[in-house]
C-alpha cells in the first residue's frame, strides 16, 4: 500500500473536459468531489478539474478522523448530517471506505484541561451528541494496557474513522456514476469573467464554459481567488503524520492528548501524529495578513515551529507568482501536489509519547511518513459564502484540518448554496464578509 496519495499515483480520471457544463469544481479534495456528487444528483452537469490527482494534498494526507467531538458550534449540525450521510455511504460503498465508528477520545492531564472538554460539552449537548466525560479509571479501562494516567476524557461514541487515500478516490468515482466529469492533471488557470460576472474558465486543456464555479482548492484557494481580485486571509500550515507497522490494538478508534494523537487504521497499524503542533512558512501573505490572525497566534502560538520561507513553488512562497493570464502556464500546473517534507524531529517525539504510553507495545516501527499542507483561516472555521461582487462564484475552503470528516454533509450544503436551494443550515459563521464588516474574530475551539 502507497499511502498517501501523490504524483506519482496513477491517473485516474483522464477526462477530457467538456467544452461547457453547468458548474465548475475546483479542487478535488473530499470538499470538491462530495460537491460534484450532489451536484450531479440535482441533474447539473459538473466538470470537477483537479490541478494533480483526487485527494493528492491534505484529503489523503489527514489523521482519517470523522468527529463531531471539539467541533466549532457552527460547523457541528454539518458534522453530524456527514456522519449520517458516512454511514449510507458505508452502506452503498462497502469496506473500502474503511468507516467505522469506534468513538473519539479526548485525554487530559489536567483539571484545566478538563474543564475545557467540560466547557464545549456544556454548549454541544443542546445538539444532541452523544458525549460525555469519562473518569482517569474508565480511560485505564478503555485504554488496554496504558501506562499513564490521565485525569479524565471527553468520549462520543458515535464518531468514526475512514482511510483518507482510499476513501476520496472512491468518493470521486461515485461522483462520476453519478454524472460528473473528473479531470485529473487539468489545472484551473483563471476564471472567464464577462460583463461582471463568470461565464467559464480557463484550463490548461481549454476553457469551459459554465455559469457558475465552487473554488475548493484547499491551500492554493487564496493565490487562485487573489489572482481574481477576491482577497481571503486564508494561509497554510505543514502537519506531519506518520504510520505504523501493524501492532496489537489498545483502542480501536481515535485518541488523542497533546503529545500525541492516534487512530486504529483497517490494516492494523495505527496512524500517529502530534496532539498538538504544526509548522509554519513565512510568506508575503503571512506579513499580509499578520493583524487578523493575533488572537489565534496568541492562543497557539507555542506549538507553532516557524520557519523562513516555504520551498519553491508553494502557495505562499516568496517566489510564486501572484499574476498570470488564462493563456499563461500557472503556479498550479508548477506544482501538481504538494508534498512536503514531514518534521521527522516531531514524529520522533511522537513515537516516544506513545512509546511511553503503551510500553508492552514498543516504540512503534513506521511503514510511513508524511505531511500535508492544511488551509486554515484566522478563526479556524471554514469560507463557505457567495462572492457578492462576483455573481457565479462561490467558495469553499480554509476547512482548518476538519474537513475530511465534514466532507460528505459539507459537500451536500455547498452544491444547495450552488443550485439556489435551502442549505438547511445556519451558515454565517462561514460567510465572506466576516473578514470585512468589521467582526471581531472569535476562534473556534481548539480541542
Amino acid at each position: 500500500m502507497r499511502f498517501p496519495i501523490s504524483d506519482a499515483s496513477p491517473i485516474r480520471f483522464a477526462g477530457p473536459p467538456p467544452a461547457a457544463c453547468d458548474v465548475v469544481v475546483l479542487g478535488g479534495g473530499v470538499i470538491g468531489v462530495m460537491t460534484a456528487w450532489f451536484l450531479a444528483e440535482k441533474g447539473l452537469r459538473v466538470t470537477l478539474c483537479e490541478k494533480g490527482r483526487i485527494a493528492g494534498e491534505q484529503s489523503s494526507r489527514n489523521w482519517g478522523w470523522c468527529r463531531q467531538q471539539g467541533r466549532d458550534m457552527g460547523e457541528l449540525p454539518i458534522m453530524m448530517e456527514s456522519l449520517r450521510l458516512w454511514k449510507t455511504l458505508a452502506q452503498e460503498m462497502g469496506e473500502g471506505l474503511g468507516f467505522r465508528q469506534e468513538g473519539v477520545l479526548y485525554l487530559a492531564k489536567t483539571e484545566a484541561e478538563l474543564g475545557k472538554f467540560e466547557a464545549w460539552l456544556a454548549d454541544a449537548r443542546a445538539f444532541g451528541v452523544d458525549s460525555h466525560m469519562m473518569t482517569g479509571g474508565a480511560v485505564a479501562e478503555k485504554l488496554k494496557g496504558s501506562a499513564k494516567a490521565w485525569t479524565g476524557a471527553l468520549f462520543t461514541p458515535s464518531d468514526a474513522r475512514a482511510e483518507p487515500w482510499q476513501a476520496v478516490p472512491l468518493l470521486a468515482e461515485g461522483a462520476q456514476a453519478r454524472g460528473a466529469v473528473i479531470v485529473e492533471n487539468c489545472a484551473v488557470r483563471r476564471l472567464d469573467v464577462q460583463a461582471g460576472r463568470v461565464a467559464g474558465v480557463f484550463t490548461e486543456q481549454g476553457r469551459i464554459g459554465c455559469d457558475q464555479v465552487v473554488v475548493a482548492g484547499g491551500a492554493w484557494s487564496s493565490l487562485f481567488l487573489r489572482a481574481e481580485g477576491v482577497n481571503i486571509p486564508q494561509l497554510a500550515v505543514l502537519a506531519s503524520v506518520a504510520a505504523t507497522e501493524p501492532m496489537a490494538e489498545v483502542f480501536a478508534g481515535n485518541a488523542c492528548d497533546d503529545d500525541f494523537a492516534f487512530r486504529r487504521r483497517q490494516d492494523g497499524g495505527y496512524t500517529l501524529a502530534p496532539g498538538s503542533g504544526h509548522d509554519f512558512f513565512i510568506g508575503p501573505d503571512a506579513f499580509r495578513h499578520l493583524g487578523i490572525y493575533l488572537p489565534v497566534l496568541k492562543k497557539d502560538f507555542r506549538s507553532t515551529a516557524f520557519r523562513p520561507a516555504a520551498p519553491r513553488g508553494y502557495p505562499d512562497a516568496w517566489t510564486t507568482p501572484r499574476r498570470w493570464g488564462g493563456d499563461e502556464a500557472s503556479p498550479f500546473e508548477a506544482t501538481r501536489i504538494l508534498n512536503p517534507a514531514p518534521n521527522m524531529d516531531r514524529i520522533a517525539r511522537f513515537q516516544t509519547f506513545f512509546a511511553e504510553a503503551f510500553p508492552a507495545l514498543g516504540r512503534p516501527r513506521l511503514r510511513a511518513a508524511w505531511a500535508g499542507m492544511i488551509d486554515t483561516l484566522p478563526d479556524v472555521v471554514p469560507v463557505v459564502d457567495r462572492v457578492a461582487a462576483l455573481p457565479g462564484l462561490v467558495i469553499a475552503t480554509g476547512m482548518c484540518g476538519h474537513g475530511f470528516g465534514i466532507g460528505p454533509g459539507m459537500g451536500r450544503v455547498v452544491a444547495d448554496l450552488v443550485a439556489g436551494g435551502d442549505p438547511g443550515h445556519d451558515l454565517s459563521r462561514f460567510r465572506l464578509s466576516r473578514f470585512t464588516d468589521g467582526s471581531p474574530m472569535i476562534p473556534g475551539p481548539s480541542l
